[in-house]
């Protein structure tokens, strides 16, 4: 079944949504320049509304070590996922002991990473306009064919402009064993939609049934 996360979470409506929904991960964004940005105090205050549920990642763009450990002194995290290079991404998983997902930007097919040396995970999402104040979650898609038959070193999640409409199609084309997706669910910039995070979910999971 095609795994789920719910990236951006930073209110209470929607970290229960994406716990009611299902999902298998749900995000927090440490980057202070996202619309989605929690501290660690509101990230460990959400996280606390519920025990167990969806694994908890730790989004961080170029972080130092003390910012990641600081974050992590105050909300506990089972993932990382990392903007940045494949030697940033060892660091981190070295300093916290934490599977580190790397985050890569494409535009063609020879942009995908042939190898995860220490990555426990990709998510693979549009490369970034030059002009983007973030590297990411820029509601941007790609040619999702290039990935198809791509043989990942490691599991993978597609992302970038995904939304409760597409979301199917994208699975379909680009045989993406995850998705994630953060501004598809929203209403407006950094706001969650309890509606849209459930059609998510369900849609994601509808397609996985009818594949297998």
């Amino acid at each position: 079944m095609t795994k789920v996360k719910i990236c951006g979470v930073n209110s209470e409506i929607a970290f229960d949504a994406v716990v009611e929904a299902g999902a298998d991960y749900l995000g927090f964004v440490f980057f202070k320049r996202s619309p989605r940005f929690v501290t660690a105090a509101q990230a460990a205050a959400l996280s606390a509304r519920h025990v167990g549920g969806p694994q908890r990642v730790g989004l961080f763009v170029k972080p130092d070590a003390a910012f990641v450990l600081a974050v992590l002194a105050e909300v506990n995290l089972d993932i990382l996922q990392i903007y940045g290079d494949a030697d940033l991404c060892a660091q981190m998983a070295a300093v916290t002991g934490l599977p580190v997902w790397r985050a890569v930007g494409v535009k063609t097919r020879d942009d995908l990473p042939l190898h995860a040396p220490v990555e426990a995970g990709f998510v693979i999402e549009a490369a970034a306009p030059k002009d983007a104040t973030r590297p990411g979650g820029n509601a941007l898609t790609f040619d999702w064919s290039i990935i198809a038959d791509w043989q990942a070193a490691a599991p993978w999640l597609l992302a970038g402009g995904l939304t409760p409409d597409n979301v199917a199609e994208a699975i379909k084309i680009s045989k993406a064993p995850g998705v994630d997706v953060s501004s598809g669910v929203e209403t407006s910039p950094g706001v969650k939609s309890t509606e849209m995070i459930r059609r998510f979910v369900l849609n994601a999971r509808i397609f996985s049934h009818k594949v297998q």
